[in-house]
């Protein structure tokens, strides 16, 4: 399985992603999930993948050379000639759809799903920052101001912290953070992600990426990250009042009335029924 986080703010794009690759308890792989496309000045792309391994890595051969046909007045549409970050994704959603014509029946035939999902963004000359989220099928949706962030692969644990922290103002450096805490809690609650990770900053109008670096489990500020998130965790959580069951006097009193709902009502006999 896998984890990967995109982010799209104000300033820029946040790209992370682990690399671990398993199928099986004795069958773990290193493989990296991040892809960069770049043409500085004129196009910067980024593209992580999660899911079938083999889907995804064919998905990115047929990526650099996908065509779709314009008619024959116009060269056919790729990532590299592509206007718009949208266009440039329907080549990406070709390319899956591609792969589920020449791999999708022989799959289906032993019982394996066809399961790949990429999250792909970057910035076109003449364009504004744009990030989408590939299922499947090649179809695709767009982050926005209400939902500026997407996850795939193994999301349910790193979530609560993008939640709370994301907004499309965030800064740059500070979702870099927020996202290496996101994926610190996953690989805390999950042995099926796994260093290294690859981590990418791009800054708004730049055309091209230089803040980008491979993390293991030697990297100084990840094992920052690692022990501080979770002695600050504890800290906090030790700073919360114990519930009172003796109905003594506190400030946050546990047994308070509810105003909507009855008391829990308890079974004493065979015949009774509380619906």
């Amino acid at each position: 399985m896998t984890y990967c986080i995109g982010i799209r703010l104000n300033a820029g794009l946040v790209f992370l992603s682990d690399s671990r690759t398993n199928a099986g308890m004795d069958q773990i792989s290193t493989y990296r999930k991040m892809m960069i496309y770049e043409k500085p000045g004129d196009r910067f792309m980024v593209m992580l993948s999660a899911g079938n391994l083999s889907i995804s890595q064919s998905v990115r051969e047929i990526l650099q050379v996908e065509k779709i046909d314009r008619g024959p007045e116009m060269p056919g549409l790729t990532i590299w000639n592509a206007e718009s970050m949208f266009d440039a994704t329907r080549v990406l959603g070709a390319a899956v759809r591609r792969v589920y014509e020449q791999d999708g029946p022989s799959l289906k035939a032993t019982g394996v799903d066809f399961n790949a999902s990429m999250i792909f963004g970057g910035q076109i000359k003449g364009e504004a920052m744009r990030m989408f989220l590939v299922y499947s099928a090649g179809n695709f949706i767009e982050a926005t101001r209400e939902t500026c962030f997407f996850q795939i692969g193994e999301s349910k644990y790193g979530k609560p912290i993008l939640d709370r922290v994301l907004t499309p103002t965030t800064p740059l450096d500070e979702a870099a953070k927020c996202a290496l805490v996101s994926m610190d809690s996953t690989l805390k609650s999950n042995l099926s992600v796994g260093l290294p990770l690859d981590l990418l900053v791009y800054r708004e109008g730049a055309l091209q990426a230089d803040e980008h670096v491979c993390i293991d489990d030697r990297n100084p500020y990840f094992q920052m990250i690692h022990s501080t998130w979770g002695q600050r965790l504890r800290e906090v959580f030790e700073g919360i009042d114990d519930p009172r069951w003796d109905g003594g006097d506190t400030e946050h009193p546990l047994l308070a009335p509810s105003t909507r709902y009855e008391p829990m009502r308890k079974i004493t006999h065979p015949g009774e029924r509380i619906v």
